[in-house]
Formats: structure tokens, sequence, C-alpha cells
């Protein structure tokens, strides 16, 4: 054994030792975090991985904060983040010391006590991918290394102690769509990472395992089949090439693991959630049919090789971008008198899915709530029994969910003792519509990569809606249900004192009790937030901690994002941290505030370049300032904003760059004449005013379309 292990043994044994005797140490220096520490449920200290433990429960045994005393929760101390975009991102909790990734991945470690910074290490990601826009949303710890990936490909390790860098290795091609934004996984000293970019074009998923203390890789396994003639990589993928056709590898066919994977050291086996196709048309990437393995799927492999085991999927064929990246939770639930070893996943689109861990085998599957595409679960065969017309057979198809899924990537949690999952839900309706698309003559590059119709209007702020789930994955059915503001809220965990903890859109921290969801106490934290919270305890002492602020996936949704008023630099991003009796004071914060659309007429609007700036800027500007120039999120809204009224400054900014330090990429790439129809189209839209009639319009076109999908689905019509 390396003398340094031994020393770390001898320090955590010294630490409990201490503890025992009622000495305690702020810091306990050198916990020892591998398998033993990940796959120990009961010591809820530390707060250690992604999901807390392997199982990924966000289940802590800690009861100190219960019930009975959460109405003495206080604020204990609060770290302002002006510098990052985007704190969307849960932060880890070992020996007294905070370790989070926000932004481009820029990796901060705060004493847990007092909120000081201990140091802080920015990656420098490449500006090209600074447009992918989605930022961290967490990392990984191992043996006195702390791990994360970032948005331009790369995979780093950095010495917990000093947050000097100690390997790095770039996990994507250069040039490609991959992306990085999800949290690594460690167990058996390997670190394992996938990708996003599906949605952008030419990708095909992987994932890849390195050696926690090189970065050497040691696997990687292919989600979906490249193109047969260069061969394949293993038997899995020639079995998947039979249930694709046409010339798929042209386009990469997606399948990215961005979020979801767990580990399982009872089988020492590794489950993986897959992503949606690419494009997402399937009439495009698979004309003639099949289930397209292994898109939007949990397939095991195993651990030491990456050897293929067995997978299920939830969505043969999918063309909804109805993906498997949602958390997995695994747990040990009584079924029929037995004692059963499962995964509990609950993917986008809308059912829960309980499966044996070890055979893969599909236990029971039931809707967490509105779902129109499928009628069911077939359980003789494990498919979904699908709605006539909801592959847009007929150009276009209205579904519940939508591609924002009931379930997206914030996690949730399960309680082992009230033995209910609490699931972050919402409620909102896809609209698909690929009219006029030939797939004779469609082409990725320049018809854009979904294959679907591109949507450029506002998205309302009645449009969806959200709720906090209580479900009883054994009986499939509904414990509780509250709702929660505006169509987004933040992940979850849950505690051993009856909590579920969860940050809301509207900047309340709220605490609800796990067996009925009524809210026990509530925070305002200043700001909106999406992240999931964490809980751990120092000297004897529990906390809570989460990080607050408006940025990421949320922010492209228009009215529906801008719903909270958090739009704009002007709203915190920050750290804050609980403890009951705490007395710290919230910093000021800038309140909500709507949008003040700046109006010129001195700015004559070129109709013929607004309508060629339009697709530009759906391409390039929607992920950060909005649909429809309705901004939602940390991005400024460009129709209050003075630069598109100066294509010097637009220019600038735009082209040149001026604004990269801030987070603002740079499309060197457009000519003159393109970013001067991208500030005519922006301008259009500052000085639209919907008629009465256009708003008519949309509504009846809106229940024409619910009719007819209604009367597709009684077979009424064809």
């Amino acid at each position: 054994m390396h003398l340094a292990r031994i020393a770390a043994r001898l320090s955590r044994a010294l630490s409990l030792a201490l503890l025992a005797f009622g000495i305690g140490l702020s810091q306990q220096a050198g916990a020892e975090i591998d398998n033993a520490a990940l796959a120990n449920q009961g010591d809820s200290r530390n707060w250690a991985a992604w999901g807390k433990n392997f199982d990924e429960q966000r289940f802590s045994t800690l009861e100190q904060i219960n019930k009975q005393t959460v109405g003495r929760l206080g604020l204990a101390w609060s770290l302002e983040l002006p510098e990052v975009w985007n704190v969307s991102s849960q932060p880890l909790a070992i020996d007294g010391v905070l370790y989070f990734a926000v932004g481009y991945s820029v990796v901060h470690a705060v004493d847990a006590k007092t909120g000081t910074l201990l140091w802080k290490y920015d990656p420098k990601v490449d500006s090209k991918k600074m447009r992918m826009a989605w930022g961290s949303r967490g990392l990984a710890y191992w043996q006195g290394k702390v791990y994360t990936g970032v948005q331009d490909g790369r995979l780093f390790a950095l010495d917990a102690k000093t947050g000097a860098l100690v390997w790095e290795k770039l996990t994507t091609e250069p040039g490609d769509n991959r992306y990085i934004t999800g949290a690594p996984r460690v167990f058996n000293g390997k670190v394992l990472i996938g990708h996003g970019g599906a949605d952008f074009g030419h990708v095909r998923g992987y994932v890849t395992a390195y050696d926690a203390e090189t970065g050497e890789q040691a696997w990687r396994w292919w989600v979906v089949p490249g193109n047969p003639a260069d061969g394949f990589e293993n038997q899995a993928m020639e079995a998947a090439a039979k249930t694709w056709s046409g010339e798929w590898w042209k386009f990469g066919g997606g399948g990215t693991v961005w979020n979801a994977m767990t580990y399982d050291p009872e089988f020492n086996r590794v489950y993986l959630g897959t992503g949606n196709g690419s494009p997402w048309n399937a009439k495009l990437r698979n004309p003639k049919g099949g289930d397209n393995l292994y898109l939007c799927s949990v397939v095991a492999l195993d651990a030491d090789t990456g050897e293929y085991l067995w997978h299920y999927q939830t969505t043969p064929n999918e063309t909804w971008d109805f993906n498997s990246t949602m958390d997995m939770v695994l747990a040990t639930v009584e079924i029929e008198g037995k004692a059963r070893k499962v995964i509990l996943h609950a993917p986008k689109n809308g059912f829960m899915y309980v499966l044996d861990r070890e055979t893969g085998k599909l236990i029971s599957a039931e809707k967490l709530g509105k779902v129109t595409w499928a009628e069911k679960v077939d359980m003789a065969t494990g498919r979904p029994v699908e709605v006539k017309g909801v592959r847009y057979e007929n150009g276009e198809a209205l579904t519940w969910p939508g591609s924002g899924g009931l379930h997206n990537w914030q996690p949730m949690a399960y309680s082992p003792d009230s033995k209910l999952v609490y699931i972050p839900a919402k409620e909102m309706a896809g609209y698909y519509n690929d009219q006029g698309i030939d797939p004779r003559t469609w082409q990725m590059d320049k018809d854009g990569p979904l294959g679907i119709a591109g949507f450029f209007d506002d998205v309302p702020k009645n449009a969806g809606s959200s709720s906090l789930l209580a479900w009883n994955p054994v009986t499939q059915t509904k414990a509780w249900s509250v709702p929660t503001p505006g169509a987004t809220a933040g992940g979850v965990i849950v505690t051993r004192g009856g909590l579920v903890f969860q940050g809301q859109a509207d900047g309340q921290f709220v605490a609800h009790d796990a067996d009925t969801g009524a809210a026990l106490w509530s925070a305002q934290m200043g700001v909106g937030t999406q992240a999931p919270p964490l809980t751990y305890e120092i000297d004897g002492k529990q906390y809570v901690t989460v990080l607050a602020g408006w940025a990421g996936g949320q922010m492209l949704l228009g009215s529906l994002s801008a719903q909270h008023g958090w739009v704009g630099r002007a709203h915190a991003r920050r750290m804050l941290t609980y403890v009951l009796d705490g007395k710290a004071a919230l910093p000021a914060s800038a309140p909500p505030a709507e949008t003040v659309v700046l109006h010129d007429p001195s700015f004559t609007i070129d109709a013929d370049l607004a309508a060629k700036g339009k697709p530009l800027y759906g391409k390039a500007c929607t992920i950060c300032h909005g649909t429809g120039v309705v901004a939602g999120g940390y991005a400024p809204d460009l129709r209050a904003s003075p630069v598109p009224l100066a294509a010097p400054a637009f220019k600038a900014i735009v082209q040149g760059g001026a604004l990269e330090a801030r987070g603002m990429p740079k499309f060197d790439e457009f000519s003159d004449e393109e970013l001067d129809s991208i500030r005519h189209y922006i301008r259009l839209r500052a000085e639209e005013k919907p008629s009465l009639w256009s708003q008519v319009k949309a509504i009846w076109g809106f229940i024409v379309l619910m009719v007819k999908m209604e009367l597709l689905k009684r077979g009424w019509i064809d």
C-alpha cells in the first residue's frame, strides 16, 4: 500500500477517534474516498459524489435538521460568485471542504464552515465551445483528487488540497460537436465520462473510462453503431446495426450519455442512461424503421472492461428527443413479498420504470403525469403502445410531454425510510412539425440538425407548469404532489429527518415534509435556481448548501423562462449555506424586474433583411438570448439593449469577441451582411406588437391540432 494511503487512513482513524471524544475538526484532513466510502450509505458526514453514494439515492441519514427543528434553520454564510454565469451545479462536501464546478467548469474549493475561498481553478474553455452555453452540472472526488469535464471536451484531475492540475485529457475529437456538462463518476480507480452534442449534428455517442491516477484510457464503449463498412467495435455494435436503416452514420446517430451514469458495486457494473437520436426526426436517420439501439436506453456494462451486458430501451426509434439520460437510482424494494434489487428510472418520456438490476427485465412502468404519446407500456413486450399520429406522420403532432420531458436532468431522490421517490416534475406540450422536409434532399448542415421545422416564436409564460411529485415505485401510484412556481424547479434531496429540500424558480429554498409534501420552512435566496442542494456534517452540526442563480437550459424559453424576473447579469449567482440557529444576513439582491423594451423610431427595419436574420438568430443566439428574442436568464434581452442599434458595437461583440470574458462567444464566421440581418431581426421583434387577430389564430390552431390528435388516437380519422 502506498504511504499516502496509509497516512490518509491513519488521519481518518484519528479524526473518528477525536469525534468520539467530542473533539471536532473543522477540516478533517484526508478522508479516504474510495469504493468503500462511496458504498457506505450510513455515513452522511460527507456528500462525496453526484448522487451522494454509488446508489445515487440522494438520501442523507443526517437528522439533526428534522420536521421539529427545521423552523430554526437560518443562513450560516453566503458566497457571491459574480464572475461565473451558470451555477446549475451540485457541490461535493468532503472533510469540511465544499468543491464545486460552475460556469465553464471553474472549480472552487471553499471552507464549508465559513465560506472562505481556499482555491480556484479555471480550465480556460475553448471559446468556440462556449456557444453551447450549458455550463457544468457537477464533479467527482477520488483519493484526494477532484475531477470534472470541460465544455470543450477535456477531462481533468486536480489536487484537492491545492487545486493544482494533476492530469488532463481531451476526451473528444478536436473541432467536433461533442461537449461535456455532466458530472464524471469514479469507481474501482477509474473515472467515467460521457458527453453531449447530439442536438448540434454529426455526433456518435460514447462513454470513456480513464485511470483515475494517470488519466490513461482504460476502455471506451460506443452507444450506436458506426459505418458498417468500417467494421464494428464489438458484438453489441454489430447487433445494434441490424436495428438501423439508411445511412445513419453520415449524421452520427446520437445516443450521447450527457448526464446519467450509475455504478453498482454489488454486480460491478455501470448503468448508462443514453440519449436521443441525431437528427431527432426518425424518418431522416432511420427511413425503413427499426428500434435504433441503443438510443434512449438503460445499458449495463462490465465496470472493468466496458463489455456490454444487457439493455432496456424506453423509447424505441425515438423521434421526440425523449432521451433516457435522467438519473438512475439503485434501491432494494419489496415486490410481492420478495426483496428485489432494482433501478428506478424516470426518463423524459413520462413513465416511471422499475427494472431488475441483475437482468434488465422490466418489472413495472406507469405514467407519472400527462402522457399522450403512448397509451401504456406493454408488460409482455416491454414496449410502449404508441398513439397513432404522434410520429408526425401527417407533418405535425402535439404531444405530452414535449422535448423538455416530464422529468429532465434535475435529479430526483429516493428515501428508504418513506419508500417514496421525489421527482421535480413538469408538464409542457411538445409541437413537432416536419412539413416540407424531404428525406431525399434534407442535409443536416444546411437544413438544421434536428430534422424538424425550427421554432422561432416566444413561449408564453403559461405554456408549462411544474410540481414536486412523491411517487411510490412499488405500487406505481402518486403519494402526493405540490405545485412549484414556473415550468422548472431544482433537483431534490431527502433526509432521515423526514425532509425534502428543493430550490425553486421564484427564489425560494423550501423544506417539504417527506410524508405529506407540506412546506415546513422556506428562505429567500435572492434569485431562482434549478441546482440540487446537498447536506453534510461538520463538528457535529448538520449543514445544508445550495447554489442559486438563473442560467442554463431554462434561459431559452422566452417569456416562460423570463416570468420570474431573473433576466440579465444584475441578478446574483451565489452559494448559500444554512445551519440551525444561523444568523447571517442575505446579501442585497437585485429585485425581479420586467424587461423594458427599447424603442427607436430612427431605426428603419428592412423586412427582407429581418427574414434572413431570423434563422441565423435561431441558430446562434436563441440558446442564450431566448427564442423570439425574449431573454429568460443571464444573457441580456437584446430587445432592451442599445448594442444592436449600433452596427460597429454589434460587430465588435458578435464577430470580434469583445465580451468573451463575460461569457459571450464570438461568431467570426458571420459576414457583415449576416450581422446586419440579425440586427434587423432583433429590432423587428423589439417593435413587434402582436395583433389580437394573430393571437386568436394561434390559439385556434392549437385547439385544432389538439382535436386532430384526439381523433387520430380514437381512430376516427387517418
